[in-house]
C-alpha cells in the first residue's frame, strides 16, 4: 500500500521502519521539513515529503504528532488521498505537554474524537498504547503464543478493516475496540495502555476500563 506518515518521532519513525521493511510505499513528513529526513530515507527507503504533500495518493495516512500540533495541519491535507483512504491517529493527550484542551476536558470528547474534529475526517485510534521499541521488535507471526494484541477503535468499518489488517501484518493480534466514542478505553491510564496484553487480556482490559481519568492525566 501507499502510506503517508505525518511525524517522524518515536512511533512515526518506528512505523516508517516497519512498514518499509514490509514492502509498503511510505512517504514521511515532519514539521522541520524533508531535508531533516534524509537519514531516515537512507535507512529505510521512505520518501521524505512536505506535510501538505504526504497524503497524496495514500491509502492510509498516519497522524503521529503531539496532540497540540494537530490543529495546525493543512486544511486540504487529504484532498488528494486515495479513494477510501483510512486515517490512523496514534496520539495521546498529555496536558503537561499539550496544554489544556477544552474539547477533551470540558466537552467530553475522546482524545481521538477531538483529533477527528480538527482534521474534519473520521479517524481510527491505533498504536497509541504500545511502547515504540516493542512496536519495532516484538511483532510475531499469527498464532505464536503470547502474541501482543493491539486495539483499533473507529466508526468507518471499511477503513477500520484496513487498519486491523495492517496491525496483523506488523505482527500483532488486531482487536476491534468498537467505535471512536469508545476509544477512551485505550487511552493513558487504562488497563491496556502500555501493558502488552494478549488478545484475551486486551478484551478484558477494554471491558474493565473506567472513563474517569486520574488527576495527573487531567489538565
Amino acid at each position: 500500500m501507499k502510506i503517508g506518515i505525518i511525524g517522524s518521532g518515536l512511533i512515526g519513525g518506528t512505523l516508517t521502519r516497519r512498514l518499509t521493511a514490509l514492502g509498503h510505499d511510505v512517504s514521511v513528513a515532519n514539521s522541520r521539513g524533508p531535508e531533516t529526513l534524509l537519514d531516515l530515507q537512507a535507512e529505510t527507503g521512505a520518501t521524505p515529503a512536505q506535510v501538505g504533500d504526504v497524503a497524496k495518493g495514500a491509502e492510509i495516512v498516519v497522524v503521529t504528532i503531539p496532540q497540540k500540533a494537530v490543529p495546525g495541519l493543512p486544511k486540504d491535507l487529504f484532498d488528494n488521498a486515495a479513494e477510501g483512504f483510512a486515517v490512523i491517529d496514534t496520539n495521546n493527550y498529555y496536558p503537561q505537554r499539550d496544554g489544556r484542551i477544552a474539547g477533551i476536558e470540558d466537552e467530553g470528547r475522546t482524545e481521538s474524537g477531538w483529533v477527528a474534529e480538527q482534521l474534519g475526517q473520521p479517524v481510527n485510534k491505533a498504536f497509541n498504547n504500545i511502547n515504540f521499541q516493542h512496536l519495532l521488535e516484538l511483532g510475531v507471526a499469527a498464532g505464536e503464543p503470547g502474541r501482543i494484541a493491539l486495539p483499533v477503535a473507529g466508526d468507518n468499518e471499511e477503513a477500520k478493516a484496513k487498519v486491523l489488517r495492517l496491525v496483523d501484518e506488523l505482527g500483532f493480534d488486531p482487536i476491534d475496540a468498537g467505535s471512536l466514542a469508545e476509544s477512551w478505553r485505550q487511552q493513558p491510564g487504562t488497563p491496556v495502555y502500555g501493558t502488552d496484553l494478549d488478545a484475551d487480556g486486551v478484551l478484558k482490559g477494554l471491558a474493565e476500563a473506567s472513563p474517569i481519568r486520574s488527576a495527573e492525566l487531567r489538565g
